[in-house]
């Protein structure tokens, strides 16, 4: 199961039990009822809680969605369009029999396609299942396998809410009597297994009791009025000049990719990095959006609550090419997210990340490094000089900026603070509905995986190249110098799919096309040390600038290593020099004191202006320095 539901009733694994979740006490706390009877309550963090793992099946396994053909992936659409309106409760039991029929379905399918969708959350779980012969799907006949779905639909899913042994004898009634063979009892009585919790309760007690049992409390909004129903998303460069890890030498100013949660003013997520805005920011800023925070929190040793998590219902973005990618729309598509564009020439539409963005470069200002926003207002400070944070110092400062200091500050557009009008929505007040807690998305490689861009390559029998840089395992060794399938003297190689992280291109993720999953390729030379993206473009621009005509995986990890070598280098000499300056003036001091001393012939315990000789000391490190 890819998503969780926080809502009563849903069962979750803590601390390897199973339980249901009885009650929600707040944005971080549940309260669990064992599913043992005589076990205890207990009080559970959400962060602590899991899904309830089943038996995987070719239906319930998520797939990668650049695998999925065109033509299966508009089928996934059509349908996920077709029970959309079912999974919001929109439609009754008979306006779901009039959909069917409008769209020349059976209704049995319609139910079908929402107990797989349920089962993963993703438009995914609608391509079409390959053909495998047969293997995994029903072995009744076509008669008798609609007189099954009928019997089911009309007898069972209703609200007369007949016993299954009252199904049954049903279902052979009506095979004897088109003088069919019944299925065995066992048959009938898995069939209805299978189906969701959820839907016999809807088609047996009502949409209400299934909203009770199963659905957080809702209302009807209007746009943005709910948290994540509206995410604003964009990028600006920032006015600080940030240092490398190692030598903390001057690297330039990076770029922000910030999400904002419109109902609420909650920074939903953020992506950080060297690269003007494209599509690899705007991915990892969603799905950095999407994903809980507590290892975001963790990872920065960063006390506090970062509770903005869960899909969002619509993304407002730039007309940039980075937001109109192919990988982009599928990936939206692949969780249900509706992408909306700026309409051109209205500037104001998207205020709210604007502002946002405003306000956290006027806190920039502050920090060491600072560009400031104009040159008349930086004057003479030195910007490069006084760079003191790395990238990932100014990553520890910005999370702990949103986490402490935006979410608990009075925000004026919404007469409160981003946390406390969060909270609002989610749990209501006397004006304001609550939506309930978002789903919680728990596989978190598939998610950034599928907001990534990809490359295609050939695989070779060295493995693939991406970058000058070799990849191998032998996962690719059944594909060395495979042909596209056809016939004759125009077939080309085979391409494949890969995804590399900006942050370590040590491995990349290649796409298996039969299993349908991703494998991590490492260096073909593991010998080589883990680089960031920005590190490997320095090495190369270092070996242009030298004039090397010919580039390869050696020259760019020996460029990179003697990169390394001249900065540690220049550290050391920048050392040696403070040492020299330190001494020099210890003794330029020594031999000023006792030369003017000696000019006023003053010995034993004289003094000069109240100074006693014996007093006098070397200036202390601090004091030269300082003075330096």
């Amino acid at each position: 199961m890819n998503k969780l539901k926080i809502i009563p009733g849903e069962q979750v694994l803590y601390q390897g039990g199973v339980f249901f979740i009885k009650r929600i006490l707040d944005l971080k706390n549940l309260l669990l009822e064992p599913i043992k009877k005589n076990g205890s309550f207990v009080r559970a963090e959400i962060k602590d809680i899991s899904p309830v793992t089943e038996a995987e099946s070719e239906s319930t396994r998520s797939i990668a969605i650049e695998s999925v053909p065109e033509e299966d992936w508009e089928i996934a659409q059509k349908r996920y369009a077709i029970i959309r309106p079912i999974l919001a409760g929109e439609l009754n039991s008979t306006q779901i029999q009039y959909l069917a029929a409008e769209n020349h379905i059976h209704v049995s399918t319609i139910y079908r396609w929402i107990q797989r969708y349920h089962q993963t959350g993703n438009t995914s779980s609608l391509v079409p299942s390959p053909k495998n012969g047969g293997r995994g799907r029903s072995r009744l006949n076509e008669d008798i396998e609609s007189i099954v779905n009928s019997v089911i639909e009309q007898t069972y899913l209703n609200r007369q809410r007949k016993s299954i042994q009252r199904t049954v004898k049903e279902i052979e009634e009506h095979c004897r009597n088109n003088k069919l063979k019944p299925p065995h009892p066992n048959t009938i009585r898995n069939r209805i297994r299978c189906l969701s919790d959820e839907l016999k309760i809807k088609q047996r007690y009502g949409l209400k009791a299934a909203k009770l049992e199963f659905y957080p409390k809702t209302g009807k909004y209007s746009e943005a009025s709910f948290p994540l129903s509206v995410v604003q998303i964009d990028h600006t460069k920032v006015d600080i000049i940030l240092v490398d890890e190692k030598f903390r030498h001057p690297i330039g100013r990076p770029w922000i990719t910030l999400a904002i949660d419109v109902f609420s003013r909650m920074v939903a997520g953020f992506y950080i990095s060297f690269d003007p805005p494209g599509a690899i920011g705007t991915g990892m800023c969603i799905a950095n959006a999407i994903l809980p925070k507590e290892l975001l929190l963790a990872k920065h040793d960063i006390a506090g609550d970062w509770p903005c998590w869960g899909v969002m219902k619509t993304i407002h973005a730039d007309n940039a090419k980075e937001f109109r990618g192919n990988m982009l729309k599928k990936a939206s598509e692949e969780y249900g997210i509706n992408l909306e564009w700026r309409p051109v020439k209205q500037p104001n539409w998207g205020g709210h990340i604007e502002r946002l963005l405003g306000t956290l470069l006027k806190e920039v200002h502050d920090l060491p490094g600072t560009t400031f926003s104009n040159p008349t207002e930086r004057n003479n400070y030195n910007s490069e000089k006084n760079a003191s944070l790395t990238l990932k110092e100014f990553e520890n400062w910005l999370t702990s900026f949103i986490v402490n200091i935006y979410h608990n500050r009075f925000h004026q557009g919404i007469g409160t603070t981003p946390l406390a009008k969060y909270n609002e929505g989610i749990f209501g007040s006397v004006m304001q509905v609550g939506c309930g807690l978002p789903e919680r998305i728990y596989d978190e490689r598939k998610l950034r995986l599928d907001f990534l861009p990809y490359v295609e390559r050939t695989v070779q029998d060295y493995g693939i190249q991406i970058d000058h840089i070799q990849y191998y395992h032998d996962v690719l060794r059944k594909w060395i110098n495979s042909i596209e399938m056809g016939s004759g003297k125009s077939r080309t190689r085979r391409k494949f799919i890969f995804k590399r992280d900006p942050r370590d291109i040590s491995s990349v993720y290649f796409l298996d096309p039969d299993l349908h999953e991703y494998f991590i390729i490492p260096y073909r030379n593991t010998s080589h040390p883990p680089i960031t993206i920005w590190e490997y473009r320095e090495a190369e621009r270092y070996l242009t600038e030298l004039g090397k005509k010919h580039i390869d995986e050696n020259a760019i990890f020996e460029g990179y290593k003697k990169i390394r070598e001249i900065e540690s280098q220049a550290v050391e000499k920048t050392k040696k020099v403070h040492r020299l300056r330190k001494l020099n003036r210890r003794e330029f001091a020594m031999t000023n004191s006792v030369s003017t001393l000696n000019d006023n012939k003053i010995s034993g315990n004289e003094t000069i202006d109240n100074v006693v000789l014996m007093d006098i000391k070397p200036f202390d490190d601090l004091e030269i320095s300082n003075e330096l």
